[in-house]
């Protein structure tokens, strides 16, 4: 029986592992495009790529309620729901993104996806984690998200160098690749039922996550939006660029984020949430003053050494979350 128990979790621990990896190389090759599909394609304005960022994200804050409505879902069945929600929102921005404004609709669509899958990702992998070795866990399956990013990254590459590769191509890839991870995730245990309760609730125990959850979202926001969007209309880089940058993070992203699961473990978050934050106001500084301090050719190399760098402390969330993980009174 105890044998079994085993087999079954190493089983699941591999599909979940894979279905990751399958989920980042989605992930990667929509990020290498999408802004240039935008700019390409559309030829909008910052101000409208502002805009854009209200479809995507909020599904981000829509999903305390679809949480709580799919709550009698198990979270193991969840992430496969999630995956195909983002493989439905790439294929139909692949074939129906005839005006700007429709692509609102399939952002939205590919974005609840994505919301929904971020934290399930993060609690499947604390259940699969050894008590005291969350951190580790979190480390190990975010350096094999990197790897597969690289890997993402890498296929646009070559793609739109040598395989004449266009935006519709790239879509309809990473629709695969969610596709993909969802047919693994299906194939996991299901884990345990959630009893019905009331989900939406909030804790003053939890004050302090919840602000750190806050800044956590505006710093990723300002990242997501205008890291890329800069290179892309102010430095004027094409999609190969934007693809080697991911790559150059992902591999950095494998050798680091180990290293940060340990050390999150070892020396705890709060330190390593001072530190982060530290760095980030000489990242922000770099984006900010680079062409005022250097000529063309050197600010677009502090751009894209900011870019790398804000890449890799988003990898610090693993530590918000293994101290919510700390501070949770039941742990459901």
């Amino acid at each position: 029986m105890l044998i079994d128990k085993m087999r079954n979790f190493q089983r699941d621990v591999m599909l979940f592992i894979s279905g990751v990896a399958l989920a980042g190389l989605g992930e990667s090759v929509f990020n290498s495009v999408f802004n240039n599909f935008l700019n390409e394609t559309f030829s909008i304005s910052g101000l409208e790529r502002t805009f854009l960022e209200l479809p995507r994200e909020l599904p981000g804050f829509l999903i305390i309620f679809v949480s709580a409505a799919l709550f009698f879902v198990r979270s193991r069945r969840l992430v496969a729901i999630a995956m195909l929600l983002g493989s439905t929102g790439l294929m139909t921005m692949a074939f129906f993104s005839k005006s700007f404004h429709s692509v609102f609709a399939w952002v939205f669509i590919l974005s609840l996806g994505q919301h929904l899958f971020m934290p399930l990702s993060t609690s499947i992998t604390m259940s699969l984690a050894k008590d005291g070795e969350t951190g580790r866990r979190l480390g190990q399956i975010n350096a094999i998200r990197n790897a597969s990013m690289i890997c993402g990254s890498f296929i646009v590459f070559v793609g739109f160098h040598w395989v004449h590769f266009n935006f519709r191509t790239a879509f309809i890839v990473a629709s695969m690749f969610y596709l993909a991870a969802a047919s693994l995730f299906l194939l996991m245990e299901p884990g345990k039922a959630h009893p019905p309760s009331v989900h939406l609730k909030f804790h003053k125990e939890y004050g302090l996550y919840y602000w750190l959850s806050i800044l956590f979202g505006t710093r990723k926001q300002i990242f997501l939006t205008f890291a890329p969007w800069v290179l892309v209309s102010i430095y004027k880089q094409p999609t190969a660029m934007i693809a080697t940058l991911l790559t150059i993070s992902g591999i950095a992203g494998v050798l680091c984020q180990p290293i940060l699961g340990r050390a999150v473990d070892k020396i705890g978050e709060r330190k390593i949430l001072m530190a982060e934050a530290f760095l980030l106001i000489f990242v922000c500084a770099g984006y900010a003053f680079a062409r005022a301090l250097f000529c063309q050719s050197i600010a677009l190399v502090v751009a894209c050494a900011c870019y790398i760098a804000d890449q890799l402390l988003m990898s610090v969330n693993m530590a918000r979350s293994t101290y919510f993980k700390k501070i949770a009174q039941h742990p459901d």
